[in-house]
């Protein structure tokens, strides 16, 4: 199994950082900074979370210097997929995390008020622009993402994907042949007996084995589990060198 991937001319582990619940405070600033001294390479964010205090955590985390090979996500257009809405949100990204380019950008989602096409067109300005280095799609079908390649270069598509949620398993396949970054989001799910017996197995946590599965899944995913404890984040880095078996992965496929 590889134990990293490249995102754009970055090389990052396979186990990233959500950051949907961090707040903009001294203590969340810090924690960031502990996760990255314990391996994370890979933070994922987006201008919807926690009202925008998540990207502003990340920004102060990283104030004073970033290190080498971290890459930092984040997406626009939840609620809206105007261009001009996109735009606004982009440079409101910019000015919290504090950077004069955004390594990653996703389009958030798909409306179906306006096409993708137009939704990306703002996006593309702004990497024309030198201001975003590499694009990515969130919430995409096989048929949305097809449209949003015919578009732009797509590096990351970030979907709902975990052991009980494999809705999008035709993305993920087709992400693994092209070798587009496949980045599930809630990547956890609720314990399950094959869980439970495949960890008590390998003397792992049940979160451990649900990310090593991702892991091998495909050699393109990068899961991103969400944590405010730099424990839980050893912990998931830790799946890194959990290899499953033949048995194991069986076990697993039929549990979901």
């Amino acid at each position: 199994m590889t134990r990293t991937l490249l995102i754009g001319e970055s090389e990052v582990p396979r186990i990233g950082l959500g950051t949907n619940r961090l707040r903009d405070t001294a203590e969340h600033a810090a924690f960031v900074r502990d996760a990255i001294a314990a391996g994370i390479r890979h933070i994922d964010t987006a201008h919807l979370y926690s009202g925008g205090r998540s990207e502003a955590a990340i920004g102060a985390a990283l104030a004073s210097g970033r290190p080498d090979g971290v890459v930092v996500a984040t997406k626009g257009g939840y609620h809206d997929g105007r261009p001009e809405t996109i735009a606004g949100e982009i440079e409101e990204s910019l000015q919290r995390l504090r950077v004069d380019r955004i390594d990653l950008y996703y389009l958030h989602r798909v409306h179906d008020d306006v096409a993708i096409e137009d939704s990306l067109d703002a996006i593309v300005r702004e990497r024309d622009r030198g201001r975003i280095a590499h694009i990515g799609v969130s919430n995409v079908d096989l048929a949305q993402l097809a449209r949003a390649r015919k578009a732009t270069e797509i590096a990351a598509v970030q979907n709902h994907y975990n052991l009980a949620h494999r809705e999008h398993d035709d993305v993920l396949d087709l992400c693994a042949t092209e070798g587009i970054v496949f980045v599930p989001y809630f990547p956890l799910r609720d314990e399950t007996p094959a869980l439970r017996e495949v960890a008590a197995r390998h003397g792992a946590t049940p979160a451990q084995v649900a990310l090593a599965w991702l892991l091998d899944r495909s050699p393109t995913t990068l899961p991103i589990p969400g944590t405010l404890s730099i424990a839980h984040v050893r912990d998931n880095l830790a799946a890194l060198e959990l290899k499953l078996s033949e048995d194991d992965l069986a076990a697993l496929d039929a549990s979901g």
